[in-house]
């Protein structure tokens, strides 16, 4: 289990206290992760994220972007045909540089869009910043095995 949190201000973020807020909210998710602890922030975005390392123990790092740093993925949960969507990306030309199933977000959304989000098989909670459109986007699972709110 991992942990995910963060928010955006369309007019900017408020430094520092949006930094430290970040954190603050990060440090009471450290029973869902206690592996790892990742941040990303830019103008408009603030994201933390927990780990607990299940795959790709070395590369998994998280917030994880796409290569041009357009697109930053938080995300919690397993997904289960990540193997295939890679395999799919590939074949269209993306490259991976880990071996997470959390690559494949980014790139996912890179080929599919919010298209994404019908493709994944599993059980996750996803935030991905999309920086260019000033855009986030949450996913999670139908069920909603993992938590998102």
């Amino acid at each position: 289990m991992c942990g995910i949190c963060g928010f955006v201000r369309r007019n900017g973020l408020r430094e520092p206290e949006d930094r430290d807020l970040v954190k603050k909210m990060n440090q009471h998710l450290v029973h869902r992760g206690p592996d790892d602890e990742g941040y990303y922030f830019d103008r408009f975005a603030a994201l933390g994220h927990r780990r607990l390392s299940i795959i790709d123990l070395a590369g998994g790092h998280q917030p994880m972007s796409v290569e041009d740093g357009s697109v930053w993925v938080v995300y919690n949960g397993e997904i289960y045909n990540f193997r295939e969507l890679r395999a799919e990306l590939e074949a269209r030309g993306h490259r991976f540089v880990t071996r997470s199933d959390t690559e494949v977000l980014g790139h996912g959304y890179e080929e599919w869009g919010v298209g994404l989000a019908s493709r994944l098989r599993g059980m996750f909670a996803v935030a991905l910043w999309d920086a260019p459109r000033r855009r986030l986007v949450l996913i999670r699972d139908p069920i909603g095995i993992k938590p998102l709110y």
